[in-house]
C-alpha cells in the first residue's frame, strides 16, 4: 500500500474504533472484542502496540512510518515476525485473516495489522493514511453526511461538575441541547433531555480531564459528552434515539427495553440468583460475562461504571432469595474500584467485593471464595448428610459383639457405607440400632466401603437397648437411615459425590423401606437418577 497522498484528498468525518492493545496480547483482549465485531458486522484493522518497548534493540525513527522503521537488524526482524505471527495466529483462531497492512491485498478479507509505537510516535502517519484511504476508496457511500440520527453510548462517566455524563458517539445527523433521548439502561428504559453538550479543547483527546467546549447543537461524525439527568445506569454499547413526540417515546421505551433484554437473556440466571458483576466497558463486560458462564458461575445483574452505595443494595436484595449461599453475596469488578461508602457498606452486610484487571483473576478469587463457603457450610450443616447405603450381615458367625458397641460382618449390598452413618432396620418398622463409629477392611481401619470391597467389619454405637442376635439377625437387610434434613444436606453438599452405581438398587430400596414415612422419602436418589 501506498503511504503518499500525492493529491488533495476530501476526508469525510468518520469513527475509528481501537481494539487490540499490544503486539503481545492475548486472546482474551482478542477473543471477545472480535465476537463484538463480527456479530455487528464491523470493519477494523488492528493496531499493534509498543513495537519499541517489546522489540529489543529496535531503532526509532520518531513519527515515522513503520513499514520505514522495519529495516533493523535481523534479530529485532525476526522478533517482530515472532509476535506478529502469534498475534496473526490468534486471530486465526477466531476464525479471522489477518496480516501485516503493507502485504494485505485484500483488505475486505483481511484485517490490517498497523505497527505503532505510542513512545515514539511511529505508525501515526500509517494509522492515518491508512483510514483515509480505505474510507475513500470502499466507504464512500456510507460516510455521506444523512440527516438520519445514528449514535451509540461508548462509555458512562462521572464528570466533576456535571454529574453523571455519557459519551456518545454520533455518527450522521444532528444532536442539541433540550432534545428528548432514549436509551437502554440497566433497570430499563431511559427517558431523558440534554442539558448540555459538550467536546474536549481542539486537538485533546475526551478522556483527558480538561476544560470542555459547550455547545447548542454538534453534527457527525464525532465523539460528544453529554449531560443528562438519570444516565447512572445506561448501558454502554447501546442505540440511542431522540424522540419528537409522546408516542416517539413509548415506541423507542419499548425498543430499548427489547435491546437490553436480549443483550442480558444470554448471560442472567433465571431465577435472579447470582453474583453481581461490575465493570468499565460493555466489552470488558461480555467478556467477563461469557467466562463466568462457561465456569458455571450464575449471575444476578450486572452493571457499569464505579461501585457506589446503591449497587450494594441491589446485591442486598438479591441476597434475600439465597441466604444459604453466602457466595453469591458478592460483587466482580473488572477495573472498577467502589467508593468509600459503598466499601464500608460492603463490610457492614457481608458482602464480598474482587477487583482485578483481568478477567481470569477475578474468576480465580471468587472461585476460591466460593470454595471456602462450601467447605464452611460442609462443616456446619453438612454432617446431617447420610449417603444411601444397603447391607446385610455376612452370616450367624459374623456377629461378633451383641450389644453397645455391636461389632457385626457385614457385606455392602448397594451404596456406599461411611463413618457416622445412622442404621436402621427397615422390615422392622425402621427400628434405629445406632451409628457407625468405625469400620475395618482385612483388619485395616477405613472411612467407607462399597460392595467391590467384600466383607467389612462395622462397629456401631448409640443404642444400647438394642442387642444383635435379638432384636435383628442376619436374615434382616439394613439400611442407613434417612430422613428429609439429611436428603436436603446430601443433595447440597455431596450430589457429586452419588454415583450411578448408588443409584440404580438403592433408590427404591429405599423408597420401599420407608414409604409409609413422608419425610424418609430419599428424593435426590430419583432426582439424580433421572437426570439426563
Amino acid at each position: 500500500m501506498n503511504l503518499s497522498l500525492t493529491q488533495e484528498t476530501e476526508v469525510h468525518p468518520c469513527v475509528t474504533l481501537q481494539f487490540c492493545q499490544q503486539i503481545s496480547c492475548t486472546d482474551l483482549k482478542i477473543k471477545p472484542q472480535n465476537q463484538l465485531t463480527s456479530q455487528r458486522s464491523v470493519k477494523f484493522h488492528s493496531l499493534l502496540h509498543q513495537i519499541k518497548s517489546i522489540c529489543y534493540a529496535w531503532k526509532a525513527k520518531p513519527y515515522g512510518s513503520s513499514k520505514e522503521s522495519f529495516d533493523q537488524n535481523k534479530q529485532c526482524q525476526q522478533q517482530f515476525n515472532t509476535l506478529t505471527n502469534k498475534v496473526i495466529q490468534q486471530f486465526a483462531e477466531q476464525d479471522i485473516n489477518a496480516c501485516l497492512y503493507w502485504i494485505n491485498v485484500e483488505p475486505d478479507t483481511f484485517v490490517s495489522l498497523i505497527p505503532t509505537s505510542a513512545i515514539t510516535g511511529e505508525g501515526i502517519p500509517d494509522i492515518l493514511t491508512y483510514i483515509v484511504r480505505y474510507i475513500q476508496s470502499n466507504l464512500q457511500e456510507q460516510i455521506n453526511n444523512s440527516p438520519n440520527l445514528i449514535f451509540t453510548v461508548m462509555e458512562v462517566k462521572v464528570v466533576v461538575g456535571s454529574g453523571v455524563t455519557c459519551d456518545l458517539i454520533l455518527v450522521t445527523g444532528e444532536l442539541k441541547v433540550n432534545d428528548t433521548i432514549v436509551l437502554s439502561g440497566l433497570d430499563g428504559p431511559i427517558v431523558t433531555n440534554i442539558r448540555a453538550l459538550l467536546t474536549p479543547q481542539p486537538l485533546k483527546e475526551m478522556r483527558v480531564k480538561g476544560e470542555y467546549v459547550h455547545h447548542e447543537a454538534v453534527r457527525g461524525s464525532m465523539g460528544v459528552k453529554v449531560c443528562a439527568p438519570g444516565l447512572e445506569d445506561a448501558l454502554a454499547g447501546s442505540p440511542v434515539w431522540v424522540a419528537h413526540s409522546q408516542e416517539d417515546v413509548e415506541r423507542l421505551k419499548k425498543e430499548a427495553g427489547e435491546e437490553l433484554a436480549k443483550m442480558l437473556k444470554k448471560f442472567l440466571s433465571k431465577n435472579g440468583t447470582g453474583i453481581y458483576v461490575q465493570s468499565s466497558t460493555l466489552g470488558s463486560l461480555e467478556a467477563l460475562l461469557e467466562l463466568l458462564k462457561s465456569n458455571k458461575i450464575p449471575v444476578a445483574a450486572v452493571g457499569l461504571g464505579p461501585i457506589y452505595k446503591r449497587h450494594m443494595m441491589k446485591v442486598l436484595k438479591a441476597c434475600e432469595k439465597k441466604e444459604d449461599k453466602e457466595e453469591y453475596a458478592t460483587i466482580l469488578s473488572f477495573e472498577m474500584e467502589p467508593d468509600k461508602e459503598a466499601r464500608e457498606m460492603a463490610e457492614e452486610n457481608g458482602i464480598k467485593i474482587f477487583t482485578a484487571k483481568i478477567v481470569y483473576h477475578l474468576v480465580d478469587l471468587y472461585k476460591k471464595h466460593a470454595e471456602e463457603c462450601l467447605q464452611r457450610r460442609k462443616s456446619e450443616k453438612g454432617k446431617a448428610a447420610v449417603f444411601p447405603c444397603l447391607m446385610k450381615i455376612v452370616d450367624s458367625t459374623a456377629i461378633f459383639h451383641k450389644q453397645d458397641p455391636i461389632v457385626i460382618g457385614v457385606n455392602v449390598l448397594a451404596g456406599v457405607l461411611k463413618i457416622n452413618t445412622p442404621l436402621c432396620i427397615p422390615d422392622k418398622d425402621n427400628l434405629m440400632i445406632g451409628r457407625i463409629e468405625s469400620l475395618e477392611i482385612n483388619h485395616k481401619n477405613v472411612t467407607s466401603a462399597r460392595s467391590k470391597d467384600g466383607a467389612i467389619a462395622v462397629k456401631i454405637t448409640g443404642q444400647p437397648q438394642i442387642m444383635g442376635g435379638r432384636h435383628f439377625d442376619e436374615t434382616n437387610q439394613i439400611c442407613s437411615y434417612v430422613t428429609r434434613d439429611s436428603i436436603d444436606a446430601l443433595k447440597q453438599f455431596y450430589k457429586e459425590e452419588v454415583t450411578e452405581e448408588d443409584i440404580d438398587p438403592v433408590s427404591y430400596t429405599h423408597l420401599r423401606a420407608h414409604e409409609t414415612r413422608e419425610d424418609l422419602v430419599c428424593r435426590l436418589l430419583l432426582e439424580k437418577k433421572n437426570q439426563p
